[in-house]
Formats: C-alpha cells, structure tokens, sequence
C-alpha cells in the first residue's frame, strides 16, 4: 500500500529568550548538574540553533535527562520527536505514552495527546477524547487547541457540529492571541456579514508574523495563519463579487480542517460535500483499505468516490512548462464552470522524513491579473483559503508518490468531475 507523510498541521512551539555566551554557559553548567528546567531549555536551544550550534542529537540527551526526571515540558519534547520521526526513528506508541504523562501539567502536552486520539497515533481513534484534552489545553492558555477544537464543531469533524461552542472556542482562541483562532473567528465573522469585525481580526492575525505579497502552503503554521489572514484581507472583494470567466473566479468550499496524516481524505470530502454529500474527513477516509493516520492512495480515494454515488475521475499533466499551460487552462476552464480542483502537492527540503512530503488540497479560484490562484487546503484555518502564485504553483504541483497509479512518474495530478 502507497504510504506517505502528510503534511502536519500540528506544530511544537516553545519560545525563548536570547542569551549571552555566558549566560549559556552557565546554563550548560546547571544543565550538567542535574537541573531538569536548565536541561529542557538547553534542549530547545541546540533543536532551535538559539545561541548554540544545532545539534538535534544532543537536543533529544538533555531532554531526555529531563524528562527522566519529570520535567512535563521535557516529556513533550521527547513525544513530538517520536511523532514526528525526524530526529528518532518514528513510534506514535511511545509519543502517545509520553503526552499522557505530561498532558495534566503541560498545556503543550495535552493539545498533543488530542491530535494523537484525533489522528489514530499509536492509539485508537477517539474524537471526543481528543476534543475534551483540546479544551483542557484551551483553559490553559493554549490558543492552536481552542482553534483546533473551534474548527473541528464547526464542520462537525469526528463529533456532532456544534456551532454555539464552535463560536466559544474561537472566541478564546482570539483572546489568546492564536492566529488560527482570529483567522476562524473573522471567518465566522465575514460570513455573518460583519465585515469590520472580520477585517479586525484578519489584520491582527496578520501583524502576529511575517507576511509577504503571497506565501506558500509548506510554511510553518503560525506563519502561514498570518500570511493567511493577509490573504483573506486581499480576498474580501472577490469573495463579494461574482466571478468573471477569464478574469477571475472564485468557488466557496465548506472546509475542514484535516487530523493528522488525512490531508487526500479531507481534501476529498471537503470535494464532495461541495457535490453536495454531507461526509467528513474521516468518514472519506473509512471508505479506503488504509489505517487512519496513514497516507491514503489515490487510487483508493478515487474509488470512494463511486461508493457515495459521485463521479470523479483523475487528469494528469506533464512536469514541464508545456504541461503546466494544459494544467492551468483546465484549471481555469472547471473554475470558471464553478467547479474546485483537488491536486497533489509534492514539498521537497531536509525539514520532512525522508526528504520529501505529499499533500493534496483543492483548488478553489484565480485571479488572472495577478497570476494568482485560491486554494482550500486542508492543513491550514477555516475556511482555508490561501493564495499562491502561478510560479509556486508550478513548483509545487507536481508528485509521483500520489498512489499506485502514478506509477512513479511525476506528473501534475488532478481529481475533477466527470461528465462523460
């Protein structure tokens, strides 16, 4: 079975202050001596390069001293890395054991183990469970949790929609300072009508990090929540007018915000429910032979979409500049026709195991005056939307690991409707 690793819209953050050289120093020192809170901090410099060279062998020494000793901070550390495989080999099992030990005294810990029990890692699959760890983490302080949990009632994901609560937890995420949360909460906001108020939240979001003119869907999250935001700001006008063939178009998706490792059956569902099916990312991704929390292939995706009666069929292009016109003039032709585009990302740098990442999201709308597309990711905020430029889509739309049909030749895939 074709297996690949998704993009995460889970991310480990812990800032920290910079420090002299003998201020680390001094720090190295009540490290060696047994200090568990010295040892956590030393870790996160040398994972991070803060003051020190980047040593993530070193990193995972002293954060495992720490959390032999009970540092809960330290306890997380040691679970994302086996989460995530980079830096040991991958085992979701002992992740999970470790967030479990942590989660009642790190906020960090507990909005972990809800994407273990959200996402089937090393685990059995527990949605309620994962939501009540997320609002847990949100009493805390923990602003990604409450946006995730916001999200997760508002498209009703692996838990009956709610949206009053769905509204409560992106209300506290906002008040968190999380930009997620200002990105969903101006969301709810825009589509109430309240454009102010959706602008207000949209430009504090975008003030919290860097943005640029566009970014691109392989940014960090925080990153890319407020190059987001920047977006949406841009957005706002073509979201209120109706499309123009040729010029621009514009299609609104009900997104979802996938779980772990589900970006091809969230993208998928997200598809149908535009088609007018009411499933979820998870019920998508029931319909494959694949485990939850693996990569899911194309090919068995493709067949979901027979058994809940939609006809779709799989388009490929070639990887040349040639093939990116065909690509693109069918882009705009389904566009126009007021109808998405999933596709198939392939992210390339040392950041992700084994060199490479696949992630499929839907492609939603163009702005021909700009070079510009719309896209409805999966990975990022409700309600998901993102520009890219023409040039980073050519880039990144292209994969020879979408699934068995790919056959492994690189290509720029694409799901459409079939109207043969």
């Amino acid at each position: 079975m074709h297996r690949r690793f998704c993009i995460l819209f889970a991310t480990f953050l812990m800032s920290i202050a910079e420090l002299s050289a003998d201020e680390i120093t001094e720090l190295q020192s009540r490290a060696k001596g047994g200090d568990a809170k010295a040892q956590i901090d030393l870790a996160i410099r040398l994972r991070d390069g803060k003051g020190i060279t980047k040593d993530d062998a070193e990193a995972m020494h002293w954060a495992h001293k720490a959390a032999d000793a009970g540092n809960a901070d330290a306890m997380d550390f040691v679970g994302f890395a086996y989460l995530r495989g980079a830096v040991v080999k991958r085992n979701p099992a002992i992740a999970l054991a470790y967030f479990k030990a942590a989660a009642n005294d790190s906020a960090q810990a507990a909005f972990n183990l809800g994407q273990c029990y959200f996402g089937a890692q090393g685990t059995e699959q527990d949605c309620a469970k994962a939501l009540e760890w997320w609002k847990k983490a949100a009493e805390r302080g923990h602003g990604r949790a409450a946006a995730v949990a916001a999200m997760a009632y508002h498209a009703g994901e692996g838990i009956p929609a709610d949206p009053v609560l769905a509204r409560k937890l992106a209300e506290r995420a906002a008040e968190l300072n999380d930009p997620s949360g200002l990105v969903f909460l101006g969301e709810l906001h825009f589509q109430a009508g309240e454009i102010e108020a959706a602008k207000a939240s949209w430009t504090k979001a975008a003030k919290l990090f860097p943005t640029t003119p566009t970014g691109h869907p392989a940014q960090p999250s925080g990153n890319a929540s407020a190059q987001q935001a920047a977006d949406l700001l841009k957005l706002i006008e073509y979201r209120q007018r109706k499309s123009e063939p040729g010029k621009f178009a514009f299609v609104q998706m009900p997104h979802i915000l996938q779980g772990y490792n589900n970006c091809g059956s969230t993208a998928c569902a997200i598809f149908a429910r535009f088609h007018g099916h009411t499933l979820g990312g998870w019920d998508y991704k029931k319909l494959c032979p694949s485990p939850l929390g693996t990569g899911t292939d194309w090919g068995h995706l493709l067949d979901a979409s027979a058994k809940i009666g939609q006809k779709w069929k799989l388009v490929t292009y070639t990887p040349d500049d040639k093939g990116f016109v065909e690509a693109t003039n069918m882009l705009k032709s389904e566009l126009d026709a007021g109808r998405p585009v999933i596709v198939d990302f392939k992210y390339i740098g040392p950041q992700y195991p084994n060199g490479s990442a696949g992630h499929t999201l839907n492609v939603c709308g163009y702005i021909a005056k700009d070079d510009l597309y719309i896209l409805c990711n999966p990975a990022v905020a409700t309600p998901g939307l993102q520009l890219i430029t023409a040039d980073d889509l050519k880039n990144f739309w292209r994969s020879d690991h979408y699934g068995a049909l790919s056959k492994g030749v690189l290509s720029r895939p694409a799901f459409i409707i079939d109207r043969s």
